[in-house]
């Protein structure tokens, strides 16, 4: 029995005739999911692999067969003038993976992700984990401090996959990991003018996905004229946290902010109450995730949440994920600042000391040891969360007070007041620029070393 021959072509790029046209269409649709392809093509393919068995078989019993399939039953939508500017620009080779599960050893309340990658109306702000700005950018600076090697194949220790689009995923706490095709289905499009940290700014290349997507965390701008902002990104060779310009170094006109959907209210956020507690940034993972042996990211996260509460002359390099004697040191300073005794400041963290580390709560280390005194023992950093719009309380007013008496007042137009404007974080970001600081350091919201400077 012969077997029939099949020859291939290549339809020209610049030809217009229907069927090259057609053809170019059909080579889109057949990529493959991961690729950025349509799942109705895989249907289409297989449908071909039966038609040209059937005709083998029927051929050698003389029988006829029909060799053209019809068109696809998903209509075919063209790219609209954005994703074909993409198109034509794709830029430098940025491999993405597809949405899968998370692996290993996710964190608690975990679960694997549905069959199918749910669509927008599917998803809503009831279903997504809620989450604050400070939590997200705490949890993208655990991979810069741990270094993570990038890769589309392999999955870090807390299950999600190590490129950009699984930095996001588990940046913002999703339950699977996401691709660049599907990030903004958890989100909502933003404009640039109102990012704020912990959004994200997004290129995804329809028309060759593994050409020039890519994805990067808003850690902040860097200066006033906001032309540049810190970013946190998952790129080759490692997780990375730089000064980048808006929106990135290539394609840039081609990346759309987006917000996450499961952002509340809490430390970092525009239109928080002010009563209530901050939301805890990342639940107590439990005694057995700290102490001699343990090597994971929570430790570097403990290490780093340590720093900003004034322990970072407990580390002579780090904080990383293996536990050293530094983590003990810096954690029962922490403990004593609080007026712990004995069990209750052996070094490892339980989780009321965790609460208050990734709340912004407590005392910090080598920070106020009382209310009674003269007023300047009252110069305590009273934590993170006092300093955030929406907030109303004495001690913005008593930071602004200070701020003028050091010449840092000029964009008060009234005031200052107990209440936290935009006037108060410009010109504490100027006095953290005075201190040669600059990104993130210079955000204008001020912490245990700022508050330390202006009040010595």
């Amino acid at each position: 029995m012969s077997v029939p021959v099949f020859e291939e072509f290549e339809p020209a790029a610049d030809c217009g005739c229907p069927g090259c046209a057609r053809q170019r269409r059909d080579l889109a649709l057949g990529l493959p999911v991961r690729a950025g392809g349509h799942p109705a093509a895989h249907g289409a393919r297989r449908a071909l692999v039966l038609v040209t068995a059937a005709g083998v078989v029927l051929g050698g019993s003389g029988g006829a067969v029909a060799t053209t399939l019809p068109p696809p039953t998903v209509p075919f939508t063209p790219a609209d003038p954005a994703e074909s500017a993409r198109a034509s620009d794709p830029g430098p080779d940025t491999p993405q993976g597809g949405r899968e599960p998370l692996h290993g050893a996710p964190g608690p309340g975990s679960q694997p992700a549905p069959d199918s990658t749910p669509t927008t109306s599917q998803i809503s702000t009831g279903t997504l984990r809620q989450t604050t700005r400070a939590e997200i950018i705490n949890r993208a600076k655990l991979w810069v401090a741990a270094q993570v090697p990038y890769s589309m194949e392999k999955y870090w220790s807390d299950g999600y996959r190590q490129d950009c689009s699984g930095y996001i995923s588990m940046a913002w706490n999703l339950r699977s990991n996401e691709w660049t095709g599907s990030l903004d289905r958890f989100a909502e499009r933003v404009d640039r003018t109102e990012l704020q940290p912990g959004d994200i700014l997004l290129f995804h290349n329809p028309a060759n996905p593994t050409r020039g997507s890519h994805v990067t965390i808003f850690g902040g701008w860097t200066d006033y004229t906001h032309t540049s902002y810190v970013a946190y990104e998952q790129t080759k060779p490692r997780t990375r946290k730089q000064q980048t310009p808006l929106a990135y170094w290539e394609n840039s006109d081609q990346y759309v902010a987006y917000r996450y959907k499961g952002v509340v209210s809490g430390e970092g956020t525009t239109g928080g109450t002010t009563g209530g507690a901050t939301p805890t940034a990342t639940p107590y993972p439990g005694v057995a995730m700290f102490g001699p042996g343990a090597n994971n990211a929570y430790v570097t996260q403990l290490g780093r949440l340590l720093v900003d509460r004034g322990g970072k002359k407990y580390y002579s390099k780090g904080p990383g994920p293996k536990w050293g004697e530094a983590d003990r040191r810096a954690t029962q300073a922490f403990q004593l600042a609080q007026g712990w005794k004995g069990k209750e400041a052996d070094g490892l963290p339980g989780p009321d000391t965790w609460k208050l580390l990734v709340s912004g709560k407590g005392r910090d280390i080598g920070g106020s040891s009382g209310s009674s005194g003269s007023s300047s023992n009252a110069t305590g950093f009273p934590g993170r969360g006092s300093f955030r719009p929406g907030q109303s309380n004495a001690y913005v007013e008593k930071l602004g007070k200070q701020l003028v008496k050091r010449g840092f007042g000029k964009h008060y137009l009234s005031g200052p007041g107990p209440r936290w404007t935009e006037a108060d974080r410009r010109n504490v970001e100027a006095f953290q620029r005075a201190q040669g600081w600059r990104g993130a350091e210079a955000d204008g919201y001020p912490g245990p070393e700022t508050w330390r400077r202006l009040f010595r």
